[in-house]
């Protein structure tokens, strides 16, 4: 079976996508962020159906990854706004958990390099234990965890989005040129 360098380019980084999709997907699960977890779940099927119109020559399902890829790229950006505050958007909002339930990023609580501490801080009235606050002291914050995960979805989404546009431009080549013999 021959591969063409655009197609096999197409197939490798739809497969990319797939594993950094399903990584993200773990993690928002463990964070119980819903309105992501639909998103990757739909991002995973349309990469699938991209994946298969690739290797079969269905230049429908590829048209539908360009679409997406669209799609996926405008939401990846509006992560990154999210977690860098930027824009009137707050990573503090309980938008991400889609308002049921109190959770947000895993990365919060288990970023890279964190070392949970309990500092006390003032004794009860009655001499009791003190109330504990948990202090975080992490190489790298959540929010820039975030962020790097949605530059990677967008850097591999642009790529991916201009290898499908080159794989339309061919299939249309290759159809012309069988009809117009």
């Amino acid at each position: 079976m021959v591969c063409c360098s655009g197609r096999c380019t197409l197939i490798f980084l739809c497969t990319i996508q797939l594993i950094t999709a399903l990584e993200r997907q773990a993690f928002d699960f463990l964070g119980y962020q819903w309105a992501p977890i639909l998103v990757n779940f739909l991002h995973i099927i349309v990469v699938i159906l991209g994946l298969f119109g690739a290797i079969q020559y269905h230049p429908r399902y590829v048209v539908l990854y360009l679409v997406w890829s669209i799609l996926w790229v405008t939401w990846n950006i509006f992560i990154c706004c999210l977690y860098l505050d930027l824009c009137g958007l707050s990573k503090e909002s309980d938008s991400m958990a889609l308002g049921l339930s109190s959770h947000g990023s895993w990365w919060k609580d288990n970023s890279l390099g964190c070392e949970r501490r309990d500092l006390p801080t003032a004794q009860w009235p009655s001499g009791d234990s003190p109330a504990l606050v948990s202090a975080l002291g992490c190489v790298l914050e959540y929010q820039y965890i975030e962020v790097l995960h949605s530059a990677l979805q967008l850097f591999v989404s642009l790529l991916g989005f201009v290898s499908a546009c080159y794989m339309v431009n061919i299939f249309n080549e290759e159809e012309d040129a069988y009809l117009y013999k």
